[in-house]
C-alpha cells in the first residue's frame, strides 16, 4: 500500500536532500529553531500556521502556495475546523487564486452547517474589499437552509451583480434567477437591486418588468425618504442608508426609467408627464455634496428628455436646442443622435446638417468603444446597435446604399457582441437581405464574419 505523504513527511525530505539542520534552516527562513522543532517533532506536532507555511515555500526556493493542498489537513486538525488557521488559509488562496483549495476547504467546513454564517461574513468582508467573493457567496447559496433568510437573499443579490456583463440574454437569466429573491433583501439592497433588475429589462426592452421593478423602487425610495423626513422632524439620528449610490438617484431613476419606458413604447405624450417628478429635485432633504451634483444631471436630463419627446412626436421647432444641449453635454450625444434620427426617420426630414456636425463624434462610434457602467453591463453597446441601425435607414432612405450598408455591419458588430437576438433578426431581414445587391464585395465579405460570429453566439446560448 502506498505512503501518502503529509505537509511534515514533504518538508522533512526537502529539509534531508538538502541537508539542512533545523538550525541552519531556522536562520534562512526566519522561523525560530525550536517554534520549528515542534511543529516536526512534538507528539501531537505544533499546528503550522499559513505565514509560517509560506516562510518555509519561500526558503526552499518554491513557487507560492506550495504544499498548499496538503495543508488543507492543517486546517482541520484532529478532524475539526480551526477557524483561526481556516480564515489566513482562505485570505491567502483568494490572493494566490487558489480556488481548488477553497472549495475543498468550503467543502470540509460545511460538514458543519452552522459554519455557513461564518462564510458569509468572510464573503462580505472580501466583496467590502474588493476581492474574489464569489466561491463564498455560492457556498451560502448551496448550503442555506432557510429560503426566506436575509443573507441567503444577500448571497443571491451579490452573485446577480458579479454576473452582469454585456450579454443581454445572460443579464435576463441571471435577473429571472435573482428576482425571487429581491424581497428578501434589507431595503438599502433592494434599491440597489431593483435599479439593477430593471436596467436589465430595460436593456432587452421587455417593457412591463422594467416598469415593474421601477414602480417597486419608487415605493420603496420613497418610503425611505419619508422615514429621513420623520426622522429630522423629531431630531432624530438619520441612519445611514449605506447603498452603492445617493438616495436621490434610486428615488429619480425610480421616474425617470418609467417614463423612457412610456417612450419607448411610443406613448410620448404619457412619458412626458413624468418629468416634473424628477426636473427640480433641490428641495431634496440631506443634500450633500454628491446629491446636488446628482440634481443637477437630473435637471439636464428633464430638459433634455423634454426636447426629446418633443422632437418625437415631429415638432422639430426646438430641434436647433436640442443640438446645442447634447454638444454641450458630450456623454448625451449618442442618445442625442438616435432621437434625431427616429424623427427624421419617422416624419421623413433631412439632417444631414447635423449629421456632419457630429461627424467625428460618429467616427468614434463605429469602434464601438466600450465601458463597463456601475450596472456591470455596456448599455453603450445597446445604443450603439440601434444607433447604427436608425443611422442605416436614414441612409437607405437616401438612396445612398454604402454609407447605409456600412452602418448596417455596425449594427450587427453591436448586436453580436449583445447577443441581442431580437435586433440580429431585424436587422438582418428588414435591412441586409433587402438591399444586398447594393452591397460592394467587402461588404458582403464583412457581412458574412459577423454573421457566423452572432449565429455562435446564439448557439451558445441555445440549451
Amino acid at each position: 500500500m502506498e505512503h501518502t505523504p503529509t505537509i511534515r513527511s514533504k518538508i522533512e525530505t526537502e529539509l534531508k536532500q538538502r541537508g539542512y539542520s533545523f538550525s541552519s534552516f531556522s536562520k534562512i527562513s526566519g522561523i525560530n529553531r525550536g517554534t520549528f522543532s515542534t511543529m516536526l517533532n512534538s507528539n501531537p506536532p505544533k499546528p503550522i500556521s499559513v505565514r509560517q507555511m509560506d516562510l518555509i515555500t519561500k526558503a526552499l526556493g518554491y513557487p507560492e502556495g506550495w504544499l498548499y493542498e496538503l495543508y488543507i489537513d492543517e486546517c482541520f486538525y484532529a478532524g475539526k475546523g480551526h477557524w483561526k488557521r481556516i480564515k489566513p488559509f482562505l485570505l491567502r488562496c483568494v490572493e494566490l487564486e487558489r480556488k481548488d483549495c477553497i472549495q475543498k476547504v468550503l467543502s470540509r467546513l460545511t460538514e458543519d452547517l452552522s459554519y455557513v454564517l461564518t462564510i458569509f461574513e468572510l464573503a462580505e468582508e472580501l466583496h467590502k474589499g474588493g476581492k474574489e467573493a464569489i466561491p463564498f457567496y455560492e457556498c451560502v447559496v448551496e448550503n442555506e437552509r432557510y429560503y426566506h433568510s436575509e443573507r441567503l437573499a444577500i448571497s443571491q443579490y451579490r452573485l446577480f451583480s458579479y454576473s452582469l456583463n454585456k450579454d443581454l440574454e445572460n443579464n435576463r437569466q441571471q435577473a429571472i434567477k435573482f428576482a425571487p429573491y429581491r424581497k428578501n433583501l434589507p431595503e438599502n439592497h433592494q434599491l440597489d437591486a431593483l435599479l439593477k433588475l430593471a436596467n436589465v429589462y430595460y436593456q432587452v426592452d421587455d417593457c412591463e418588468t422594467t416598469i415593474q421593478y421601477a414602480k417597486e423602487l419608487e415605493v420603496i425610495a420613497t418610503n425611505i425618504y419619508q422615514q429621513q423626513i420623520q426622522a429630522r422632524l423629531k431630531k432624530r439620528e438619520v441612519k445611514a442608508l449605506n447603498t452603492e449610490r445617493h438616495l436621490i438617484v434610486y428615488y429619480g431613476q425610480a421616474y425617470l426609467m418609467q417614463g423612457n419606458i412610456l417612450e419607448k413604447q411610443g406613448r410620448y405624450e404619457e412619458a412626458m408627464e413624468f418629468i416634473p417628478y424628477y426636473a427640480d429635485l433641490t428641495a431634496f432633504e440631506g443634500l450633500d455634496e454628491v446629491g446636488i451634483l446628482e440634481v443637477r444631471k437630473f435637471e439636464m436630463w428633464a430638459k433634455a428628455n423634454h426636447l426629446n419627446l418633443e422632437i418625437l412626436m415631429g415638432d422639430i421647432t426646438n430641434l436647433p436646442a436640442y443640438v446645442e444641449l447634447i454638444r454641450d453635454n458630450p456623454q448625451e450625444i449618442l442618445l442625442g443622435l438616435l432621437t434625431i434620427l427616429e424623427s427624421a426617420n419617422t416624419y421623413n426630414y433631412t439632417i444631414d446638417d447635423i449629421l456632419i456636425l457630429f461627424d467625428e463624434n460618429i467616427n468614434e462610434f463605429r469602434d464601438l468603444r466600450t465601458n463597463i457602467s456601475y450596472y456591470k453591463t455596456n448599455y453603450n453597446l445597446v445604443t450603439y446597435s440601434r444607433f447604427f441601425l436608425e443611422l442605416s435607414r436614414y441612409y437607405f432612405n437616401k438612396g445612398n446604399y454604402s454609407e447605409a450598408i456600412d452602418s448596417m455591419l455596425n449594427s450587427l458588430k453591436a448586436s453580436s457582441q449583445l447577443n441581442d437576438k431580437a435586433f440580429y433578426i431585424k436587422s438582418i431581414m428588414l435591412l441586409f437581405e433587402k438591399y444586398k445587391d447594393h452591397s460592394t464585395h467587402e461588404q458582403r465579405a464583412e457581412y458574412e464574419k459577423v454573421l457566423k460570429a452572432v449565429e455562435y453566439n446564439i448557439k451558445q446560448l441555445t440549451p
